[in-house]
């Protein structure tokens, strides 16, 4: 039988990019958004706080584009200071590498599992989903979801126990699937 396994975000990450007050380099988003017409052109930034000194920065959503180029959807959302968007807008790279931020997921995440009544199995197939691109190691996954040490998981894996079609080492944040035998 599979089990499906679900990492979903808890909270909005923090922003990782250096504060020009202070020597922090945490922001945590405010879901604030500041929008700016010049004419025919439009600005958008999200607004961040820094965690140490709570100075603003802004990181830049829209800038210069023609007001008749932006979807209307978007700029009510913009101006009706959307939640969800803010978190499609850190998620997403053209914004990320504009602004040159890294995003920080310690703490902002969990994994929902369904219930433990898969542990006492011999053989436990889990299709892993992401709900949001959030990267983790998949050992980590499989150390919190099926109660095993660490050193368990990698031993599992180094006897052909722990099987999977993608690489359980380094960090995923797409979706996969893995077969356990115990």
């Amino acid at each position: 039988m599979l089990e499906n396994w679900v990492v979903m975000p808890t909270c909005l990450p923090l922003v990782l990019r250096r504060c020009h007050s202070c020597a922090s380099d945490h922001f945590r988003a405010t879901g604030k958004f500041r929008v700016n017409a010049h004419h025919k052109l439009i600005d958008a930034w999200l607004l961040a706080l820094c965690t140490a000194c709570g100075g603003t920065a802004k990181l830049a959503v829209l800038e210069r584009m023609n007001v008749r180029s932006v979807r209307p959807e978007l700029l009510d959302r913009l101006h009706d200071n959307d939640p969800g968007l803010t978190g499609e807008l850190l998620q997403d790279p053209v914004v990320r590498r504009r602004n040159r931020i890294a995003l920080d997921w310690d703490n902002a995440w969990r994994l929902d599992t369904g219930g433990s009544d898969h542990l006492d199995r011999e053989v436990i197939d889990v299709s892993v989903r992401f709900a949001a691109r959030i990267p983790v190691r998949p050992v980590r996954l499989i150390t919190e979801g099926s109660g095993l040490s660490r050193a368990e998981v990698e031993r599992l894996m180094t006897e052909g126990k722990l099987v999977s079609a993608v690489r359980l080492s380094g960090k995923r944040s797409g979706d996969f699937t893995f077969t356990l035998k115990r």
